[in-house]
């Protein structure tokens, strides 16, 4: 049995009618298999998605420690952390659809491990923003709310970016940098000039079909 497979069925069911409303023998008869092999392989529905869940954020927080591993300065690395948070999201829509969502139908412990995940993840977020406010390279009312508005521009990306839309992706990604700084009034002096931004590898349990919704045109 491929779990991938299993996974990318789930996602696919999970992102477009919610956790919820999908039952164990539908995502059986999605992934090709009975729901008694089902249960052998993976659990519970619950256990399924916990593993979803699990993986798109620890993917994300690799990915985060290395987008900023690759810039010296809090400006530079507030550029690459965006950037990545973009092309990740853009590339696995419906993962993160689902990681951002489902998250309310786990069970408290479950859910409080999810969290500290995520929280691990925002941390990178605070991280660089403080130390721009330290420098001087930042300056903003509220560190907090800034780090929520960037952030949760980049999640947006899930519901409307398309491949083959007006906008590449490299052109989203400077276009969410130039974004994040003027809120963050970054002096023009101090913004770097175009350099190459990091992508984001397909996850394993992003299905390949997107559905049909609003693109950049």
């Amino acid at each position: 049995m491929d779990i991938d497979q299993v996974q990318r069925a789930a996602v696919a069911r999970f992102a477009q009618q919610g956790f919820a409303a999908t039952g164990i023998r539908e995502l059986g008869t999605a992934a090709g298999i009975n729901s008694a092999t089902l249960y052998h392989y993976v659990g519970s529905k619950h256990d399924l998605l916990v593993r979803i869940i699990s993986e798109c954020l620890k993917a994300m927080i690799t990915g985060g420690r290395e987008a900023l591993s690759a810039a010296q300065t809090p400006t530079l690395q507030l550029a690459q952390l965006i950037a990545f948070h973009v092309a990740f999201t853009a590339t696995n829509p419906q993962t993160a659809r689902v990681a951002e969502y489902e998250m309310r139908a786990l069970t408290p412990v479950a859910r409080e491990e999810m969290q500290r995940l995520r929280d691990e993840y925002e941390a990178l977020f605070t991280r660089v923003l403080n130390e721009g406010d330290k420098t001087g390279e930042f300056s903003t009312a509220d560190l907090t709310m800034a780090r929520l508005a960037v952030m949760e521009m980049g999640t947006g990306v899930a519901h409307w970016y398309r491949p083959h839309g007006r906008l590449s992706l490299d052109q989203v990604q400077q276009n969410f940098v130039a974004m994040a700084y003027r809120i963050l009034a970054v002096p023009e002096t101090a913004k770097p000039p175009n350099t190459p931004l990091p992508s984001a590898q397909q996850l394993p349990s992003e299905p390949t079909a997107q559905p049909a919704t609003q693109t950049v045109n």
